[in-house]
C-alpha cells in the first residue's frame, strides 16, 4: 500500500514540474510577445511623428550653437607629477583642498596657497588631483581616472602610488607656466613633505656610504681569495699546474656588480628625483576650448528631444490621461 502511495507522489511530482515548465513557457512567450508589440508600436509612433522630433533636433543643436556663443570660455590643461616623498595618495588630498576653494570660490585661499594674484586666481575656474591607473598591473601608467571609477581593491587596474595627474580648468590658458609654479610652490611649502623628503635623502646617503664600504670590503675578499688560490697551486713538470681547490672568486664578481648595480639606483634617484616632486609632462596650452559646439550639443539636445517626445506622448494619450484623471479625482 505504501508503494502505491509513493509511486503516485512520485507521478504527482512529475506532473506538477511539467506543468510549472508549461506555464513558465507560456509566460515568457506573452512576455516576448508584448515586449515585440511595444517595439513596434513605438517604431511607428516615431515614424508618424518624425517631423517634429526632426525639428526638436535641429532646435538643440541651434540651442548649443547659441550656448557656445554666449558662454565663457574654457580650457584645460594636465600636469603629470611624480612624487618621490610619500604616497600619491596624500599629494591627491593635499591638492584636491584647492579643489574645494574653487568650488566654494573662495580666491583669497586660492590666492595665498598658489601665490598669484586676485586677477590670476579669479581666470581659474577648477584645479584637481586624479589617479593614475595602471592597466594590468605591469608598471606602466595607462590612463587618468577622470571619473574616478576605480576601485582601491581593484588588484588587476591598479591605482599607481608614484606619480598622479593635476587638471587645471582655466578661462585664458596663457598663465598656465605661473599656475605650475604656484602649484609647485604649494606643494614644497608643506612641512610634512619637507620632513619626509629630508628623511629619504638623508636614507639614501647613509645607504650609498654602506654600499662604498660594502665593495671595498668584497674587493679586498677578492684579492684575498686571489692569493690564496694562488697559494694552492702546485707546479708540476713543465709549465703546466693543477688546481687542490675549486675557484670561487667567480662568486664575489657576482655580489659586487649587484652592489654596483643597487648603489648607481640610488645615485639616479638622488640626482633626477631628489626634490618632493618631479614634472613627468608639463602643461600643454590647449589650442581649443572645451564647452565648444559638441559640449553643449552632447547635453542640449536629449534635453530637447525627450521634451518633445514628452509632449507628443501626452498629446496622443490625451483622452485616456483625462478619463483617468477623471476616475480619480477626489
Amino acid at each position: 500500500m505504501s508503494e502505491i502511495n509513493d509511486t503516485k507522489n512520485v507521478k504527482d511530482n512529475e506532473i506538477d514540474l511539467l506543468d510549472l515548465f508549461r506555464r513558465m513557457g507560456r509566460a515568457i512567450g506573452r512576455m516576448s510577445r508584448a515586449i515585440g508589440k511595444a517595439v513596434l508600436i513605438s517604431i511607428v509612433f516615431l515614424f508618424r511623428r518624425w517631423l517634429p522630433l526632426t525639428l526638436s533636433i535641429f532646435m538643440g543643436i541651434g540651442a548649443a550653437y547659441i550656448l557656445k556663443l554666449t558662454s565663457a570660455s574654457f580650457y584645460t590643461s594636465d600636469l603629470i607629477l611624480r612624487t618621490n616623498s610619500g604616497h600619491a595618495s596624500d599629494m591627491i588630498a593635499y591638492i584636491n583642498r584647492l579643489h574645494r576653494y574653487c568650488e566654494e570660490k573662495n580666491f583669497t585661499a586660492l590666492a595665498d596657497a598658489v601665490s598669484l594674484n586676485d586677477k590670476q586666481v579669479r581666470n581659474i575656474t577648477d584645479i584637481r588631483a586624479f589617479w593614475i591607473i595602471d592597466r594590468g598591473n605591469d608598471g606602466i601608467p595607462d590612463e587618468v581616472d577622470f571619473n574616478e571609477n576605480t576601485s582601491v581593491y581593484d588588484t588587476v587596474n591598479v591605482r599607481m602610488r608614484d606619480r598622479f595627474d593635476i587638471r587645471v580648468q582655466l578661462k585664458q590658458p596663457q598663465e598656465l607656466v605661473q599656475v605650475k609654479n604656484g602649484l609647485i610652490k604649494y606643494i614644497y611649502s608643506d612641512s610634512l613633505f619637507q620632513q619626509l623628503n629630508r628623511i629619504r635623502l638623508r636614507h639614501n646617503m647613509e645607504l650609498l656610504a654602506r654600499f662604498e664600504n660594502d665593495i671595498l670590503l668584497l674587493d679586498s675578499l677578492q684579492k684575498v681569495k686571489y692569493f690564496e688560490e694562488t697559494r694552492s697551486r702546485m707546479p708540476q713538470t713543465g709549465d703546466q699546474m693543477i688546481f687542490l681547490q675549486e675557484q670561487k672568486t667567480q662568486l664575489v664578481y657576482t655580489d659586487i656588480y649587484a652592489l654596483y648595480a643597487r648603489k648607481q639606483a640610488v645615485e639616479t634617484e638622488q640626482e633626477i628625483y631628489k626634490d618632493i616632486v618631479t614634472v613627468l609632462s608639463e602643461f600643454s596650452i590647449p589650442t581649443q576650448r572645451v564647452n565648444g559646439g559638441r559640449y553643449y550639443a552632447i547635453r542640449v539636445v536629449p534635453i530637447i528631444f525627450g521634451l518633445t517626445l514628452l509632449i507628443l506622448l501626452i498629446l496622443a494619450n490625451k483622452k485616456k490621461l483625462r478619463e483617468v484623471y477623471q476616475k480619480y479625482q477626489i
